[in-house]
């Protein structure tokens, strides 16, 4: 039985219990709930917890990994000094959990370059596991301890294993060669493979080896079984990439996307096609990251890729693995970085084609899952990885640098990680934002250690590397530095923002919008680490739901579009406030963006995959490119403006900017205003309500232009707003008494603002002149038409730490009581 759920409920759930833990108890319980991970070559009467202390921040502290000759009395008196001590102070109550964790880590990582050399080279494992070219043979290697006996079968022999026995040495690890005949490989390349072994009570089994590059299924064959395929192609058909990876952007703009369903046809799309033709289109909006999903196997098509079942091999279904070089070489060549799906949360439930073939009841210390209950996730129907196993180590760790290495990815996007983080997965969890639901027994540590190894193994081989992890919790730490004690993610995904956009869509009228709860949602995040932020992603765009724009058209999305017609009253309100809702987002809820493909030109139709429930129909499996290339449908104006404000981001870098400060959130206009960087935003949601004359704050004085404006004709909007307009500031109140300004402000400019829309306006000096790019320009080309004008004011360092307003940590639901307070606060 499979499970279409591909991630935990986005819906705070009410928790069952609750936790009250004291810090000692804590310490001690996730202790005592935690299995030491034993180096193969210490299997026998090996058991301890480490003792090591962690490093942190300062210099001292991170030489304790680096120096292993430095005592323990010297590693505990520096592990007094983690950086997230000093960074988060409600932090301190559960100091023990961290010297715990961060021991952990440390004694782990020093016992991997002990036993393995480094942890580079133990996430090698791919050039030992699987199927590998030595000279003059081939070398299969298999890990699996509760085997009795072991053959590899194959078209090469004809399914017949008996001439190719397989020896298991003491650590549980099968191996063979196959010497080469007539001077080629005994197993040719592009043919099928299989590992048959005898388990405890005498039955053999067929399975698809758990390092195989590559599966494939006969299509002919209804619910026919994949089959392992020996990838090896010669040098005249393998891929050779030409193109670096580009730089690491100042923000990420990323553009979320599925191969399979990225074509017009009702069909399965390979990666060829999407590399010439989708590609183009995403680097034409102005993105600079890609996060490709679906990549690793899965034999159900309908999991989105989130019940992997063969996590070296890349998704057959569109093509093969020098197809995805192709398309990664592509991307790289147009300047866009691409980032992984990767799915280390759960595996496929499947037997025959999946990694869980290989449990046939044996304990978790010789097996890839745990045993029980605490193998299996009853919401997702699949396994749960034992991370304190070696084995199970040195198949993650590999298969993060295997997709780096083979395909040259720039990082990954950590599906799953609420379940990873904690023993309960985040099932009847509300997380309201208390430490004490992130510190206790609760946490899962072993997989909270994995996660620190992952991202340093990842920036240790590309320090240029982006991490995202996927966590709805909002753990602390989870962003930070590992060297500070944190879990090393260069971002995690700003997942409460949707939520708060459609429980709007869906249950309250326009006047009933909020401009306190709104900007509350978007900004409720840790400064000190990164979010992502997104309005809707794959999440909000599954069957069952509807994308925003479907939310806010409904059924005139499908006959009121055409230019050829004024737009109704509905069809203006959806643009407009698609408009807005996206660029809301990005301005103000976090550290960079995603958009999911084709959600940048208001696609109407959900995403409902082949399945028996729909006549197994690709109809609602693939994106409607028509729709936005047509000329005279509005879906043309929010592709315009998404290409517009991605430009506008990359001219002005205000994604990456520390000033964010919010001025003015007015209940009664419907008015959000707020710095970040340089420029001012002004958005009005407003339905009917158009102010002239309307009073900003700013913080630098001088003369401000429209830099961004959502009703211009080109986004479809009524070209209300003059963009030749000079707005000069005045200023207000008394100097250096905040409490005298304008909204804390110390200048102000009045403004035209029209109901429903956004403008945006940036600081231009007279005195001096450079090149600006013209606002009409950026609906029109993806580089823009440049025009003369003034150049910025320079801002002084202390204004580029000006802190914002709003400070809240994540995940704090309406009725607490900080949310309370804020929306109180006139």
């Amino acid at each position: 039985m499979y499970s279409s759920c591909t991630s935990l409920s986005r819906t705070p759930l009410k928790p069952k219990f609750s936790l009250r833990v004291s810090r000692s108890k804590s310490y001690v319980a996730a202790k005592h709930r935690t299995l030491s991970i034993v180096p193969p070559h210490k299997m026998a009467n090996f058991n301890y917890y480490p003792s090591v202390a962690c490093y942190g921040r300062s210099s001292a502290i991170s030489a304790v990994l680096i120096d292993e000759r430095s005592t323990e009395e010297t590693d505990e008196e520096n592990f007094e000094n983690l950086g997230l001590f000093s960074i988060d102070q409600r932090i301190e109550p559960y100091k023990e959990h961290f010297q715990y964790q961060m021991r952990r880590y440390v004694e782990l990582k020093k016992l991997i370059d002990q036993y393995e050399g480094s942890l580079e080279e133990f996430a090698q494992g791919y050039l030992k596991f699987g199927f590998n070219r030595e000279e003059n043979c081939i070398v299969y290697r298999e890990w699996a301890p509760a085997a009795q006996e072991a053959e590899v079968i194959g078209d090469f022999n004809e399914w017949d294993g008996y001439e190719h026995k397989m020896e298991k040495n003491q650590f549980g690890v099968w191996s063979i060669k196959i010497p080469d005949i007539d001077g080629n490989p005994a197993i040719a390349h592009n043919t099928r493979v299989k590992f048959r072994f005898k388990h405890g009570d005498g039955v053999w089994v067929d399975r698809l080896p758990a390092w195989i590059k590559y599966a494939t299924v006969d299509p002919t064959r209804f619910a026919a079984p994949y089959d392992g395929v020996y990838w090896d192609p010669p040098s005249s058909e393998r891929y050779h990439f030409k193109y670096p990876r580009p730089p690491t952007p100042k923000a990420p703009r990323i553009y979320e996307a599925h191969v399979g369903m990225s074509g017009l046809e009702p069909r399965v799309h390979s990666y060829r096609e999407f590399a010439d033709d989708v590609l183009p289109r995403i680097h034409a909006n102005n993105y600079n990251t890609i996060q490709l999903m679906a990549v690793m196997e899965h034999s159900y098509y309908a999991s989105f890729g989130y019940h992997v079942t063969n996590f070296f091999a890349v998704s057959s279904r569109s093509g093969t693995p020098e197809d995805l070089k192709y398309l990664i070489d592509k991307a790289h060549s147009l300047g866009l970085r691409v980032l992984m799906d990767v799915v280390h949360s759960h595996a496929s439930n499947n037997v025959t084609d999946g990694l869980n073939g290989f449990d046939v009841g044996q304990s978790s210390q010789d097996s890839y899952f745990h045993t029980g209950d605490r193998g299996y996730h009853k919401l997702w129907d699949s396994r749960l990885f034992n991370y304190a196993n070696w084995e199970v180590l040195r198949f993650l760790m590999s298969n993060l640098r295997w997709w780096m290495d083979e395909y040259n990815f720039d990082g990954f996007r950590f599906d799953g990680v609420t379940s990873m983080l904690y023993h309960h997965h985040g099932i009847n969890m509300s997380f309201s934002g208390k430490y004490n639901e992130y510190f206790s027994e609760s946490t899962d540590v072993d997989a909270v250690v994995y996660l620190m190894l992952a991202n340093t193994l990842i920036h240790n081989i590309f320090p240029d590397a982006t991490t995202v992890a996927e966590d709805v919790s909002g753990m602390p730490g989870l962003g930070r530095p590992v060297s500070e004690g944190g879990i090393g993610f260069d971002y995690r995904l700003a997942m409460a923002i949707p939520d708060r956009w459609i429980d709007y869509l869906k249950n309250k009228n326009d006047n009933e919008w909020s401009m306190k709860e709104i900007t509350w949602s978007l900004t409720n995040r840790r400064y000190t680490e990164k979010c992502i932020a997104y309005a809707e992603s794959h999440d909000q765009a599954i069957v069952g739901d509807k994308t925003f724009a479907s939310s806010l058209m409904e059924k005139e999305i499908y006959s009121g579009m055409s230019c050829l017609m004024d737009p109704s009253p509905i069809i203006d309100r959806g643009i407009a406030l698609h408009k807005m809702i996206h660029f809301l987002t990005m301005a103000l809820g976090g550290e960079g963006y995603l958009n999911f493909m084709g959600n940048e030109f208001g696609h109407p139709d959900w995403i409902d995959f082949p399945r028996e429930g729909n006549d197994w129909s690709y109809e609602k499996c693939r994106r409607q490119w028509d729709l936005v290339d047509t000329d005279h449908l509005r879906y043309k104006f929010m592709n315009a403006f998404d290409r517009a404000m991605n430009l506008f981001e990359e001219q002005h870098s205000f994604l990456s900017s520390e000033k964010q400060i919010i001025s003015s959130m007015d209940e009664e206009d419907k008015v959000i205003a707020f710095e970040r960087g340089d420029l001012v935003f002004v958005f009005n949601f407003h339905p009917t309500k158009t102010y002239e004359g309307y009073k900003v704050g700013c913080d630098l004085p001088g003369k401000y232009m429209v830099g961004l404006d959502s009703d211009a004709w080109e986004f479809g909007g009524h070209g209300r707003v003059g963009h030749d307009t000079e707005h000069f500031t005045s200023p207000e109140g008394m100097p250096g008494v905040p409490e005298t300004n304008f909204n804390n402000r110390p200048n102000s400019f009045k403004v035209l603002s029209p109901a429903r829309t956004c403008v945006v306006y940036y600081q231009v000096e007279e005195s001096l002149e450079e090149t600006i790019t013209d606002p009409k320009s950026l609906a029109e080309t993806g580089t823009g038409t440049e025009r003369k004008t003034g150049s910025s004011m320079d801002v002084e360092e202390a204004t580029s730490l000006t802190k914002p307003i709003v400070t809240y940590s994540q995940v704090v639901e309406p009725e607490d009581e900080a949310l309370a307070d804020f929306l109180s606060d006139d």
